[in-house]
Protein backbone atom coordinates (compact mmCIF):
# COMPACT_ATOMS: atom_id res chain seq x y z
CA UNK A 1 0.00 0.00 0.00
CA UNK A 2 1.37 3.59 -0.97
CA UNK A 3 0.28 6.22 0.77
CA UNK A 4 -0.44 9.99 -0.07
CA UNK A 5 -0.91 12.55 2.27
CA UNK A 6 -2.51 16.17 0.29
CA UNK A 7 -5.04 18.78 1.37
CA UNK A 8 -8.25 20.03 0.11
CA UNK A 9 -9.03 23.43 -1.33
CA UNK A 10 -8.45 26.57 0.79
CA UNK A 11 -9.24 25.25 3.69
CA UNK A 12 -6.44 22.47 3.52
CA UNK A 13 -8.02 19.92 4.82
CA UNK A 14 -6.41 16.31 4.85
CA UNK A 15 -6.87 14.08 2.10
CA UNK A 16 -5.17 10.97 1.89
CA UNK A 17 -4.60 8.86 -0.87
CA UNK A 18 -4.17 4.57 -0.20
CA UNK A 19 -3.25 3.03 -3.64
CA UNK A 20 -2.87 -0.91 -3.49
CA UNK A 21 -5.21 -0.33 -0.73
CA UNK A 22 -6.52 -4.17 -0.28
CA UNK A 23 -4.22 -7.39 -0.51
CA UNK A 24 -6.86 -8.87 -2.88
CA UNK A 25 -9.35 -6.60 -4.73
CA UNK A 26 -10.19 -9.58 -7.08
CA UNK A 27 -11.50 -11.59 -4.26
CA UNK A 28 -13.46 -8.59 -2.92
CA UNK A 29 -14.98 -8.05 -6.39
CA UNK A 30 -16.40 -11.66 -6.70
CA UNK A 31 -17.46 -11.29 -3.05
CA UNK A 32 -20.08 -8.43 -4.28
CA UNK A 33 -20.54 -10.11 -7.12
CA UNK A 34 -22.95 -12.29 -4.88
CA UNK A 35 -23.69 -10.05 -2.17
CA UNK A 36 -27.64 -9.30 -1.68
CA UNK A 37 -27.88 -5.90 -3.05
CA UNK A 38 -30.85 -3.55 -1.41
CA UNK A 39 -31.77 0.12 -2.36
CA UNK A 40 -29.67 2.72 -0.33
CA UNK A 41 -30.61 4.81 2.41
CA UNK A 42 -29.68 8.25 3.66
CA UNK A 43 -29.78 9.96 -0.11
CA UNK A 44 -26.97 7.83 -1.63
CA UNK A 45 -27.93 7.41 -5.02
CA UNK A 46 -27.83 3.47 -5.72
CA UNK A 47 -27.91 -0.26 -3.43
CA UNK A 48 -25.34 -1.31 -1.10
CA UNK A 49 -24.70 -4.68 0.46
CA UNK A 50 -23.19 -5.35 3.31
CA UNK A 51 -19.35 -6.14 3.35
CA UNK A 52 -17.20 -9.57 3.89
CA UNK A 53 -16.63 -9.82 7.95
CA UNK A 54 -12.71 -9.79 7.61
CA UNK A 55 -12.84 -6.57 5.91
CA UNK A 56 -12.93 -4.14 8.30
CA UNK A 57 -10.33 -6.31 10.61
CA UNK A 58 -7.76 -6.50 8.16
CA UNK A 59 -8.31 -2.46 6.72
CA UNK A 60 -8.81 -0.91 10.39
CA UNK A 61 -4.96 -0.74 10.86
CA UNK A 62 -4.01 1.26 8.10
CA UNK A 63 -7.13 3.57 8.20
CA UNK A 64 -5.78 3.95 11.98
CA UNK A 65 -2.38 5.06 10.71
CA UNK A 66 -3.31 7.27 8.17
CA UNK A 67 -5.92 8.78 9.98
CA UNK A 68 -3.41 9.45 13.12
CA UNK A 69 -0.89 11.32 10.86
CA UNK A 70 -3.30 13.02 8.50
CA UNK A 71 -6.03 14.27 11.02
CA UNK A 72 -4.31 14.18 14.28
CA UNK A 73 -6.76 12.13 15.86
CA UNK A 74 -5.39 8.97 18.21
CA UNK A 75 -8.59 7.78 20.03
CA UNK A 76 -10.32 5.06 19.45
CA UNK A 77 -12.09 4.31 15.90
CA UNK A 78 -15.61 3.04 16.27
CA UNK A 79 -17.37 1.99 12.79
CA UNK A 80 -20.67 3.95 12.37
CA UNK A 81 -21.28 1.93 8.69
CA UNK A 82 -19.94 -0.21 6.09
CA UNK A 83 -21.11 -1.44 2.80
CA UNK A 84 -20.57 -2.42 -0.75
CA UNK A 85 -22.02 0.73 -2.91
CA UNK A 86 -23.07 0.48 -6.37
CA UNK A 87 -23.97 4.89 -7.51
CA UNK A 88 -27.19 3.00 -10.02
CA UNK A 89 -30.00 5.40 -9.28
CA UNK A 90 -30.71 7.22 -13.55
CA UNK A 91 -30.54 10.88 -13.88
CA UNK A 92 -33.82 11.33 -14.68
CA UNK A 93 -34.70 9.92 -10.89
CA UNK A 94 -32.18 11.57 -8.49
CA UNK A 95 -33.54 13.89 -5.99
CA UNK A 96 -32.64 17.68 -5.90
CA UNK A 97 -30.06 16.68 -3.00
CA UNK A 98 -28.36 13.62 -5.13
CA UNK A 99 -27.64 16.35 -7.24
CA UNK A 100 -25.71 18.85 -5.10
CA UNK A 101 -22.42 18.32 -3.49
CA UNK A 102 -23.60 16.95 0.09
CA UNK A 103 -21.94 16.53 4.07
CA UNK A 104 -21.82 12.81 5.71
CA UNK A 105 -21.70 14.17 9.17
CA UNK A 106 -21.07 17.47 11.31
CA UNK A 107 -18.45 17.00 13.97
CA UNK A 108 -14.67 16.46 13.86
CA UNK A 109 -14.49 12.47 14.83
CA UNK A 110 -16.21 11.28 11.56
CA UNK A 111 -13.92 10.41 8.71
CA UNK A 112 -15.39 8.64 5.56
CA UNK A 113 -14.01 6.04 3.74
CA UNK A 114 -13.92 5.13 -0.10
CA UNK A 115 -12.47 2.25 -1.66
CA UNK A 116 -12.53 1.97 -5.64
CA UNK A 117 -13.17 -1.79 -6.50
CA UNK A 118 -14.23 -0.80 -10.91
CA UNK A 119 -11.35 -1.60 -13.07
CA UNK A 120 -12.58 0.46 -15.82
CA UNK A 121 -13.67 3.44 -13.37
CA UNK A 122 -12.36 6.79 -13.67
CA UNK A 123 -14.96 9.21 -12.11
CA UNK A 124 -14.06 9.35 -8.12
CA UNK A 125 -14.62 12.02 -5.83
CA UNK A 126 -15.04 15.72 -6.12
CA UNK A 127 -14.64 18.31 -3.54
CA UNK A 128 -16.52 21.68 -3.28
CA UNK A 129 -16.80 24.77 -2.09
CA UNK A 130 -20.07 26.88 -1.80
CA UNK A 131 -20.10 30.46 -3.73
CA UNK A 132 -22.42 32.19 -1.73
CA UNK A 133 -20.54 31.58 2.03
CA UNK A 134 -17.54 30.12 0.86
CA UNK A 135 -17.50 26.70 2.91
CA UNK A 136 -15.42 23.96 1.74
CA UNK A 137 -16.90 22.50 5.17
CA UNK A 138 -20.03 22.41 6.89
CA UNK A 139 -19.57 21.79 10.38
CA UNK A 140 -22.32 21.78 13.36
CA UNK A 141 -21.44 25.81 13.48
CA UNK A 142 -21.73 26.59 10.27
CA UNK A 143 -24.95 24.41 9.17
CA UNK A 144 -27.66 26.43 10.07
CA UNK A 145 -26.04 29.36 7.63
CA UNK A 146 -25.48 27.42 4.73
CA UNK A 147 -28.58 25.44 4.79
CA UNK A 148 -30.15 29.37 5.11
CA UNK A 149 -28.09 30.22 1.93
CA UNK A 150 -28.25 26.81 -0.12
CA UNK A 151 -32.81 27.21 0.52
CA UNK A 152 -33.00 30.70 -0.49
CA UNK A 153 -30.70 29.71 -3.32
CA UNK A 154 -32.72 27.01 -4.93
CA UNK A 155 -36.13 28.98 -4.11
CA UNK A 156 -35.20 31.83 -6.46
CA UNK A 157 -33.14 29.42 -9.18
CA UNK A 158 -34.86 26.86 -8.89
CA UNK A 159 -33.36 23.03 -8.34
CA UNK A 160 -30.49 21.80 -10.50
CA UNK A 161 -30.65 20.06 -13.35
CA UNK A 162 -31.58 16.50 -13.14
CA UNK A 163 -27.75 15.50 -13.20
CA UNK A 164 -25.04 14.30 -11.55
CA UNK A 165 -22.87 17.38 -10.69
CA UNK A 166 -19.76 17.40 -11.99
CA UNK A 167 -17.21 20.31 -12.32
CA UNK A 168 -18.29 23.80 -11.63
CA UNK A 169 -22.11 24.57 -10.95
CA UNK A 170 -23.61 27.97 -10.55
CA UNK A 171 -23.92 27.45 -7.01
CA UNK A 172 -20.50 25.54 -6.36
CA UNK A 173 -17.21 25.75 -6.91
CA UNK A 174 -15.02 22.66 -7.61
CA UNK A 175 -11.76 23.04 -5.70
CA UNK A 176 -10.18 19.52 -6.01
CA UNK A 177 -11.07 15.75 -7.58
CA UNK A 178 -9.40 12.67 -7.13
CA UNK A 179 -9.37 10.21 -10.00
CA UNK A 180 -10.97 6.31 -9.23
CA UNK A 181 -8.47 3.94 -9.98
CA UNK A 182 -8.59 0.23 -8.80
CA UNK A 183 -8.04 -0.56 -5.56
CA UNK A 184 -7.75 3.17 -4.87
CA UNK A 185 -9.00 4.37 -1.17
CA UNK A 186 -9.44 7.93 -0.26
CA UNK A 187 -9.98 9.27 3.92
CA UNK A 188 -11.42 12.85 4.36
CA UNK A 189 -13.20 14.64 6.90
CA UNK A 190 -17.30 13.78 6.68
CA UNK A 191 -17.65 17.74 7.01
CA UNK A 192 -16.32 18.25 3.53
CA UNK A 193 -18.63 19.42 0.62
CA UNK A 194 -18.55 16.31 -1.69
CA UNK A 195 -19.81 13.94 -4.45
CA UNK A 196 -19.02 11.42 -6.50
CA UNK A 197 -17.75 12.66 -10.09
CA UNK A 198 -20.14 10.63 -12.28
CA UNK A 199 -19.19 11.45 -15.90
CA UNK A 200 -22.66 12.32 -17.93
CA UNK A 201 -22.18 9.01 -19.75
CA UNK A 202 -20.73 6.68 -16.60
CA UNK A 203 -22.54 3.32 -16.97
CA UNK A 204 -25.01 3.34 -14.10
CA UNK A 205 -25.49 -0.18 -13.64
CA UNK A 206 -26.29 -2.23 -11.09
CA UNK A 207 -24.22 -4.93 -12.02
CA UNK A 208 -21.19 -5.34 -9.32
CA UNK A 209 -19.24 -6.63 -12.18
CA UNK A 210 -20.23 -3.29 -14.51
CA UNK A 211 -20.81 -0.71 -12.24
CA UNK A 212 -19.07 1.89 -10.49
CA UNK A 213 -18.81 -0.64 -7.21
CA UNK A 214 -16.70 0.92 -4.32
CA UNK A 215 -16.81 0.10 -0.43
CA UNK A 216 -17.58 3.22 1.68
CA UNK A 217 -17.84 3.62 5.53
CA UNK A 218 -18.11 6.15 7.75
CA UNK A 219 -16.23 6.08 11.04
CA UNK A 220 -15.63 7.94 14.38
CA UNK A 221 -12.40 8.54 15.98
CA UNK A 222 -11.31 9.83 19.17
CA UNK A 223 -9.13 12.92 19.44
Amino acid sequence: MRATFETIGAEAQPLVILDDFAADPDALREQARVAAFAPALNHYPGIRAALPGDYLSAQLPAIEAAVRQAFGRTGSISVIDASFSIVSTPVEALTIAQRLPHIDAFTADRIALIHYLSPAASDGTAFFRHRATRFETVDEQRRDLFFRHLETELRHAGPPPAAYIVGDTPLFECVRSVEARYNRALLYRSTNLHSGAIAADATLSGDPRSGRLTITAFFSIGG
